[in-house]
């Protein structure tokens, strides 16, 4: 790995999968016993609290509002 100029790091791929890292997600970088850690950040939100977040009242369109699940289920499956 090399650092680039703005002092940024790229976190292999292999590694962010294993480590169950996400682009957004909130680490920091702390020293400990004279070496660097990348930890996530405690209380940050997960990356499904944001996907929920980002997406929360964006279901209310006036076609379904109102309508019971199985109305909805019902729509989504075309029966």
């Amino acid at each position: 790995m090399k650092l680039n100029s703005k002092g940024q790091v790229t976190i292999p791929a292999a590694l962010r999968a294993k480590h169950g890292l996400h682009e957004g997600d909130d680490v920091e970088v702390i020293e400990e016993g004279g070496a660097l850690r990348i930890v996530r950040t405690q209380g940050a939100e997960t990356r499904g609290q944001r996907l929920v977040r980002h997406m929360r009242g964006r279901g209310t369109a006036r076609e379904t509002a109102g309508m019971s699940t199985d109305e909805l289920m019902e729509l989504l499956r075309g029966e």
